[in-house]
């Protein structure tokens, strides 16, 4: 059984940081393409970052380039996403998600092409 288990979203002021991680398990990490989206109340879900199963390729919405940064460590079946200089607008609640059967440099920015979801985590950046 897939298990994408998100944690350490919050409350935080503009201007602060916050570190999601993405814990998976019940497939082959070290092979799987990772990515993050966000879903605003009211708002489609929209592509953050994402990473090849390498870790070689990233690749960034223009919104959060500069600011997050994606990486993962294959060791512990676990991605993150480092985030700085949080602005009200990334309020949202965060997903990861899994992808098969890309390349070592291959890395998704569609939703629709990814086959495993989390279940979210909340993140509120006050003003």
């Amino acid at each position: 059984q897939v298990q994408l288990v998100e944690s350490g979203g919050g409350l935080v002021q503009a201007g602060g940081s916050l570190r999601l991680s993405c814990a998976v398990s019940g497939l082959t990490f070290s092979r799987t393409a990772m990515g993050w989206f966000r879903q605003a109340p009211g708002k489609d879900r929209d592509f953050v970052a994402a990473i090849s199963w390498s870790g070689s390729s990233t690749s960034y919405a223009d919104s959060v380039k500069g600011r997050f940064t994606i990486s993962r460590d294959n060791a512990k079946n676990t991605v993150y996403l480092q985030m700085n200089s949080l602005k009200p607008e990334d309020t949202a609640v965060y997903y990861c998600a899994a992808a098969l059967g890309l390349d070592s440099g291959g890395y998704l920015t569609g939703q629709y092409e990814y086959d495993y979801w989390g279940q979210g985590t909340q993140v509120t950046v006050s003003s």
